[in-house]
């Protein structure tokens, strides 16, 4: 059974592109003339799926459109044509504390962001010691999160997410936060997903990263899928190439 299925997606945004000077911005409305748009194509006729339990890698130059392909994953955008499909519960590890109050403490936090991700109260009553010991912020659980560097704030959030119990995990470059000893936990809980049968998708500039957990890596390169197939092979023809 595939938990990931992509068909023929393509992401196209349109970028709004205004007038630099008050002048010039007058002589078009003059004119009545609009602000000129142009289209920049993110992804292009991208297709591949990733089997239930496979752990998958992307890699590509930055701009190439791995992190717009995470995203469209996590379902914050829609692909402009083509289908995606996702099997089973999704945890997403992107942009980890975004949606923390500054003005809660970190508890309060905790339930927050385990509502908006799906986890009933009493799952997130539950799992909360294991939670705040994760995340390693014992002394610091009833402080308000805008006292939190951004370490802190990062650990907690990564900490509530893979305590979801997901069936598919979407990651982006979040494995090289905080320090040796919290990167060596989170990769600890990877590998624990693995042997429990989850998914993961995840998208890192870090090769040694990628090799280290992935069954299979995708290479996006300009905007479309260049290679697709086993780690080793790919990452050596991606080094050769760039």
């Amino acid at each position: 059974m595939n938990a990931i299925e992509v068909e023929n997606v393509t992401k196209v945004f349109k970028v709004l592109h205004r007038e630099t000077s008050i002048k010039s911005a007058a002589m078009k409305r003059l004119r009545l003339k609009r602000p000129h748009r142009e289209e920049f194509t993110a992804l292009r006729d991208i297709s591949f799926h990733v089997p239930q339990g496979q752990t998958v890698g992307v890699i590509g130059r930055n701009g190439s459109g791995k992190s717009t392909l995470l995203t469209l994953l996590a379902r914050i955008y829609k692909p402009t044509s083509g289908i995606i499909k996702m099997h089973g519960r999704v945890a997403t590890l992107l942009e980890l504390g975004a949606g923390f109050h500054p003005e809660f403490t970190g508890l309060e936090n905790v339930f927050l962001n385990g509502v908006i991700l799906g986890m009933p109260r009493e799952e997130i009553e539950k799992r909360l010691p294991s939670i705040i010991e994760f995340a390693g912020l014992e002394e610091f659980i009833d402080t308000p999160v805008k006292h939190y560097s951004s370490g802190m704030t990062t650990r907690l959030g990564f900490s509530v997410a893979v305590h979801l119990d997901p069936d598919v995990i979407l990651v982006d470059e979040v494995l090289a936060v905080g320090d040796a000893q919290f990167q060596e936990k989170c990769y600890a809980k990877i590998e624990e997903f693995k042997k429990r049968g989850a998914t993961i998708f995840f998208v890192s500039h870090d090769m040694k990263a990628i090799e280290r957990v992935s069954d299979r890596v995708l290479w996006i390169d300009e905007h479309t899928l260049r290679a697709d197939g086993p780690t080793d092979e790919v990452i050596s023809n991606y080094n050769i190439r760039n």
